[in-house]
């Protein structure tokens, strides 16, 4: 063979394996898993976005979020307070079987969430994604029970339940103190708005993140209470009575920063490539550091902290343009347990003998006939034993033990101990049928009881 025809042959061999390379690459690039931003808000109220029909509000990013996937009527947190309901969210677990059946302490060195309980990140991680935490975690306060120690490689935020969003302290129980922590050292940024630092950060992880596949969970603090919004937002709505115009500020501005976000994924070309899933963490507060109220539940009895359907019927949007529907309502009953099943559906994740609580809704997702997947869903929250808050549904029955409504909407009386509606008649929940139909008191309650032996032994 002479030198030309080896030289043609090498060329030739060459021109072969840059062809299979860039096939190589094409594939890896149609194969690469999509992005994923989990966004949870802080006690915002069942119907305060302006997609879900709050019409004194400008919530503009979010509508357009809704826009762009599907958002769910009947959707349920898993707890009418903080913690348990952010366990559920990041396990797809009953909070009790997740280990956080009620709020965990906001002092360093509690532990909370028990670092044995299998998160998203950990999950996510396992399938080669970067994982990343910005804003609350209020899930524990100890290494092995802080971010990093529960599959996060990169965090930023607050690890108690609140904070001045000025200061970054913890003021609400003695003695103050800082929180403030990045990948589990304590950071100081006085002065500076942590919204606009929870955004700076998320887009900072996403620009540092894009090369890979990238799973974030941005807790939100917001419209959680202090009631701090920015001046452009106090000032749109001093029209306003008290506490709504406080309130709405703050929830304008959770808008805002949300959509700053997700403007530089777009920017970044990553937003068809990215699911974006969106939801409360329960209902609106109505304590008195929230000065009484400010949200609203809408049609729905109750308020964070109760069972009725207004501390516990949310708003919930996912958003995946490339793959499922657009500006669609789904009415089926889901539930943030739901989230990583899902997830390990639309990702296709290896999720090996993990169990959840939740479904998959990936069918849901993509019609409005498919059947909610959940028969029977259970709830259970705060007090001793004997008072402790519970609730089941099972199709339009829905049983609360011990109801607790604070919304003040109507009183909870001495009869009023099991409470039953059927939601197809009523969704207000202020008339108690149980009286009217003991045989569906009995088997809810039942239903519950065996629930209980079921969750208390894992």
């Amino acid at each position: 063979m002479t030198a030309e025809m080896k030289t043609n042959r090498y060329l030739e061999r060459l021109a072969v394996s840059c062809c299979v390379l860039v096939a190589l690459a094409n594939g890896a690039t149609e194969a690469r898993r999509p992005n994923v931003i989990m966004i949870l808000a802080d006690d915002q109220g069942s119907v305060d976005l302006n997609c879900y029909g709050a019409t004194d509000l400008a919530t503009p990013q979010l509508d357009q979020l809704a826009s762009q996937g599907v958002r769910f009527t009947q959707f349920y947190a898993a707890a009418p307070v903080c913690s348990p309901s952010r366990a559920a969210f990041i396990t797809g677990l009953y909070p009790q079987r997740a280990g956080v059946p009620g709020n965990v302490s906001s002092h360093s060195g509690n532990a909370g969430m028990p670092a044995a309980t299998q998160t998203v990140a950990e999950l996510f991680a396992a399938n080669g994604y970067m994982t990343g935490h910005v804003g609350k975690w209020h899930l524990g306060y100890t290494p092995a029970t802080m971010p990093n120690g529960q599959g996060f490689v990169d965090s930023f935020g607050h690890m108690g339940g609140c904070i001045d969003n000025y200061s970054h302290f913890f003021y609400w129980n003695g003695p103050n103190r800082h929180d403030l922590w990045r990948n589990g050292k304590e950071v100081f940024q006085d002065g500076e708005y942590f919204p606009d630092l929870m955004a700076a950060d998320a887009i900072r992880f996403i620009e540092d993140s894009q090369d890979r596949p990238f799973m974030m969970y941005w807790a939100l603090n917001t419209p959680h209470y202090p009631l701090q919004g920015t001046d452009k937002w106090r000032k749109h709505y001093a029209h306003l009575d008290d506490p709504r115009r406080m309130y709405a500020a703050f929830v304008s501005t959770t808008d805002e920063i949300i959509g700053r976000v997700l403007k530089r994924l777009n920017e970044l070309e990553l937003r068809d490539s990215t699911v974006v899933i969106y939801q409360s963490d329960h209902g609106h507060s109505t304590e008195e550091r929230t000065f009484g109220g400010g949200g609203s539940a809408g049609p729905y009895r109750g308020a964070k902290f109760s069972l009725f359907e207004g501390g516990i019927r949310i708003p919930a949007i996912i958003s995946w343009s490339s793959q499922i529907p657009s500006g669609v309502v789904r009415d089926q009953m889901t539930t943030a347990c739901d989230w990583l099943p899902t997830l390990v559906s639309l990702c296709d994740l290896d999720a090996g003998e993990r169990k959840f609580d939740g479904r998959d809704i990936t069918d849901v997702l993509q019609s409005s006939n498919a059947p909610s997947p959940h028969g029977v869903f259970h709830w259970e929250s705060g007090g001793g034993k004997k008072n402790r808050q519970w609730a089941v549904r099972k199709g339009d029955w829905k049983l609360i033990g011990n109801p607790n409504d604070t919304s003040k909407m109507a009183p909870v009386t001495a009869n009023d101990r099991r409470f039953l509606v059927n939601l197809n008649d009523s969704v207000r929940e202020l008339t108690n049928v149980a009286a009217q139909h003991p045989d569906v008191v009995r088997e809810l309650e039942q239903l519950h009881n065996d629930w209980i032996r079921d969750v208390s032994q894992n």
